[in-house]
């Protein structure tokens, strides 16, 4: 019998793949993972399920871009699969029945959660159709954004203030969790395309503290600064960055290349205006350049030329202009309430509503009951569970013929893991938070 052949060079091996995928499995762990949700499917009308795909996009690429909710699933569904999937942020969009936009950021498996009222949004189309030059995502969406926060702790916050210090930095952390991490020394600055600002509004009056945000996604956009749009369109460089066939110009009408470089029209100059960008920065990077992989004798020989000549090898720097096109979404989120677990635990801080001390021992005292029926409803429930086991186990040792209620025991192992208040389209909550 022949044996079968072994693909080396384009599959890995059986040992390689087991130890690629737990090195892959490491790193997918580090990096957080986000699911953004339309709570109440269709009933959020067509401009917030529009929002929910733009804000889909715009946390690219650790998200679940292509996640379809039904009307029937509930909380739970998604926290279940949250832990398997390795998903650590949810993002929910709700609908009220009097017509608000709600949004809450939770953190799995245990929260805290975040209530935002989302009172201005814009979408993507809206915010293209206002400029003159859009631009679409193209690969900026391969990579994370950059996270830029501003202003979210106040100097003056206190913990008897009406937005205390311990709720600016646990806001602070919660959105400094949505993204992976970046090492400036190490992170290559090609990688980062995208910007995403927070910026927390100040207060219009000093009786008025309410804490909200203001959130853009822009698109990072670099070019060569002192040259001109037509000898930039000749470099191989920003060739790469666009289409190939729209890139290279049409040079079969001209008699000379200089009639193509220079003006005819400003007599044999080039207009001083095409070498200028509307920009916001302009900042000194080093010159990324091609260079062919050498071998080990190669290397050698051009090291030890480099010494003999005493010549340090310097990358080369040159100058290029720092332009922010905005994509979209935009929202304007005010903070109104933060719950301990995920959408269902004891409420740490409200924006309305004030509880003294005597009010908030006795909430203490009834979270600490419920939590205790509630350990003792999972105790029954893995006895009960058990209980079955043994009982089949026995009736097989002894002949008898079993029905197989493998569901049924799944079923129970499923309940004792559920929450007793599970949310299914999330109308409670944003009516409470308008109360």
């Amino acid at each position: 019998m022949a044996k079968a052949r072994v693909k080396k060079r384009t599959h890995l091996r059986a040992q390689n793949a087991s130890a690629a995928s737990k090195g892959s499995g490491a790193i997918q762990s580090k990096s957080p993972k986000s699911m953004v949700i339309r709570v109440g499917a269709s009933q959020v009308g067509t401009s917030v399920t529009q929002l929910v795909k733009d804000v889909r996009h715009m946390m690219e690429p650790d998200t679940a871009v292509r996640l379809k909710e039904r009307q029937s699933n509930r909380l739970r569904d998604y926290t279940v699969m949250a832990g398997p999937l390795g998903v650590t942020h949810l993002m929910l969009f709700s609908k009220s029945k009097t017509g608000n936009t709600n949004m809450r950021l939770a953190v799995t498996p245990r929260g805290p959660t975040l209530y935002f009222k989302v009172e201005q949004y814009s979408l993507c189309k809206d915010v293209e159709r206002s400029q003159k030059r859009p631009r679409s995502g193209g690969q900026d969406h391969k990579t994370p954004p950059l996270l830029v926060m501003n202003n979210f702790s106040s100097p003056n916050a206190t913990e008897d203030s009406k937005v205390p210090k311990r709720l600016e930095t646990l806001t602070t952390t919660i959105f400094q969790s949505l993204f992976p991490p970046i090492n400036p020394q190490a992170q290559p600055l090609s990688s980062i395309r995208r910007v995403m600002l927070l910026n927390r509004e100040p207060a219009k009056s000093e009786d008025d503290e309410s804490y909200v945000i203001s959130l853009r996604h822009y698109a990072i956009v670099t070019k060569k600064t002192g040259l001109s749009k037509r000898i930039r369109r000749l470099d191989p460089k920003e060739i790469r960055n666009r289409d190939k066939k729209a890139a290279v110009p049409n040079l079969g009408k001209l008699e000379d290349a200089a009639d193509y470089l220079l003006d005819p029209s400003a007599a044999g100059y080039t207009s001083a205006s095409e070498t200028e960008l509307d920009t916001d920065a302009e900042v000194e990077v080093a010159e990324s350049t091609t260079r062919r992989v050498l071998n080990k004798r190669e290397a050698q020989r051009q090291k030890a030329g480099n010494n003999a000549e005493k010549k340090p090898v310097t990358p080369g720097v040159e100058k290029r202009a720092v332009k922010l096109v905005e994509l979209g979404p935009r929202m304007k989120l005010r903070l109104m309430k933060v719950e301990e677990g995920v959408c269902d635990g004891k409420v740490m801080w409200h924006d309305f509503i004030t509880k003294s001390e005597k009010e908030i021992r006795a909430l203490d005292q009834n979270w600490a009951v419920k939590r205790k029926e509630k350990a003792a409803r999972k105790k029954q429930q893995r006895e009960n569970i058990e209980k079955k086991k043994k009982d089949k186990a026995k009736a097989k040792a002894n002949g008898e013929e079993v029905e197989d209620d493998d569901e049924d025991v799944d079923m129970d192992e499923d309940e004792w893991l559920s929450e007793d208040d599970e949310d299914g389209e999330g109308a409670e909550d944003s009516d409470e938070m308008e109360q």
